[in-house]
């Protein structure tokens, strides 16, 4: 029976006593015709089988190959090798699934990620890509369990969408009507009244709306799942398709938002750390070599591990926008111009102005708060009491070491006037969001929410320096390969 094997990471935990056992795996290595270098994806730890010379046919021995799958049979007994408590006597081999040896792309050998990418489809058999596709798992579970614990709802807000969350426009259309000859109205527009919805559809860009109206149900809720962006970035930190937690609580203000915000952050990276340790101690040490190629001042300033227990061990940092655009003025690398984009108040800071506060100055994260209202979307509730030409709105950023930020968050704005005329002035249609009105019109209260790109959240926790490295199969411009 299948469900009789016993996964290596368990068997490795074992103390040897001859016990009878079944293993399933790929071969890694096939060294002397006798030591397999078995792995079935529960670590990155190879199992050492030991096929004793004289016991199996030459002919099976051939079929042992790089990545072909077997199904071991034998005694778990001590190891004289080097590294290893124990290893497995076989007495029955048997192939489950041929690999060609020569016609494999991935030879044991090291691989540059670049090439990897353009093999997506076998990159989960390296080291590099189980240690960080497991450690996305834990992520995704503890966000559940963060929220679950709390008594939140997990919402599974629509993937197909007639509004525009962000007001950005940079939307994948959802059409069932012929590209080459769609129907016309008479003024030569489109005519969506013949489409499968009857109306313009598109790929969702965020859940939040949805959630909050959800939120003014239930109180605490949180959805996660795809989100998407027609955007034309071909850069290490964006994805046309990428995962969004987006919780949204009634009740809160922003200074409740942030503590939440900030508290959710330290326990997922805590549980991947507690639950991932031979991983990322993997990770470290993989991302610590490929920073001895960059010069002294491109390298981390901290170990991945010590950056991690460094985020979970200290309060983060919380300054204004305001505050944070006075520091980056009187930064050295501002007077020296080094820095790519001008700095002044009302800008949208762009990722080397967040970098620098997290990295430079503070080094330790940072929650920004208070934008100007002109840079943020048209829920955010505007702050009261500002001076004439400097209107901000309750926004918080959180800003992380190495990718900038990784959390947008606000207080909504609840007084229905104040939407309607943010909503106006920003050009968003009010009779296509009356459902999302409603929420203001009857029982509306003072409520707030964020948004973390979980992608970006496991390119922080992995020390990956490439998005498309922790998504299984990454979409972007000109990227839908696999």
């Amino acid at each position: 029976m299948f469900n009789k094997r016993v996964k290596i990471k368990e068997l490795l935990s074992w103390q040897p006593n001859n016990q009878e056992i079944t293993v399933m795996g790929w071969v890694r290595t096939f060294r002397n015709n006798q030591f397999i270098a078995l792995n079935d994806g529960s670590t990155n730890t190879n199992l050492q089988v030991v096929a004793a010379l004289g016991v199996f046919e030459e002919e099976l021995l051939k079929r042992i190959t790089t990545s072909a799958s077997l199904k071991v049979t034998g005694v778990v007994i001590p190891s004289l090798g080097k590294g290893q408590t124990l290893e497995v006597k076989a007495t029955s081999i048997e192939i489950l699934g041929d690999s060609d040896a020569e016609k494999y792309p991935l030879q044991p050998k090291k691989h540059s990620l670049e090439f990897l990418r353009e093999k997506a489809h076998l990159r989960f058999r390296t080291n590099t890509f189980a240690a960080v596709f497991r450690v996305r798992h834990t992520l995704a579970y503890a966000i559940h369990k963060f929220f679950n614990d709390k008594g939140f709802v997990y919402m599974h807000t629509p993937i197909i969408t007639a509004s525009d969350a962000e007001g950005a426009g940079e939307m994948f259309k959802v059409t069932t009507l012929p590209f080459d000859n769609p129907p016309r109205n008479e003024d030569g527009s489109i005519n969506f009244k013949e489409d499968f919805f009857g109306r313009n559809t598109n790929l969702t860009v965020s859940g939040q709306l949805e959630g909050e109206l959800a939120a003014t149900a239930f109180g605490d809720i949180y959805t996660f799942g795809p989100t998407f962006r027609a955007e034309n970035s071909n850069t290490t930190r964006h994805l046309a398709e990428f995962w969004m937690i987006e919780p949204e609580m009634a009740f809160y203000d922003l200074e409740d938002n942030m503590q939440l915000a900030e508290e959710f952050i330290r326990y997922i990276i805590k549980y991947a750390m507690e639950h991932n340790r031979e991983d990322l101690e993997f990770l470290a040490q993989r991302l610590t070599e490929e920073e001895k190629a960059l010069p002294q001042d491109k390298r981390s300033e901290m170990g991945l591990i010590e950056k991690l227990e460094f985020v979970i061990n200290n309060q983060f940092e919380k300054i204004t926008y305001t505050q944070a655009i006075d520091i980056l003025l009187q930064s050295p690398a501002y007077k020296k111009k080094k820095f790519q984009y001008d700095v002044k108040w009302g800008i949208d800071m762009q990722s080397e102005h967040e970098r620098y506060l997290v990295e430079k100055h503070f080094k330790k994260p940072v929650i920004v708060t208070n934008y100007p209202a002109a840079i943020k979307a048209f829920y955010m509730r505007q702050d009261d009491g500002c001076e004439p030409g400097k209107e901000t709105v309750a926004a918080m950023d959180i800003l992380a070491p190495g990718i900038g930020e990784i959390v947008g968050g606000s207080q909504r704005e609840e007084r229905l006037q104040k939407l309607e005329q943010r909503m106006q002035e920003m050009h968003v249609p009010a009779e296509e969001l009356w459902w999302y009105l409603d929420t203001r019109r009857f029982g509306s209260v003072p409520h707030a929410g964020f948004g973390l790109g979980f992608e970006r959240l496991v390119l922080f926790v992995t020390g990956m320096t490439n998005i498309r490295d922790v998504i299984a199969f990454p979409r972007a411009p000109k990227t839908a390969e696999f």
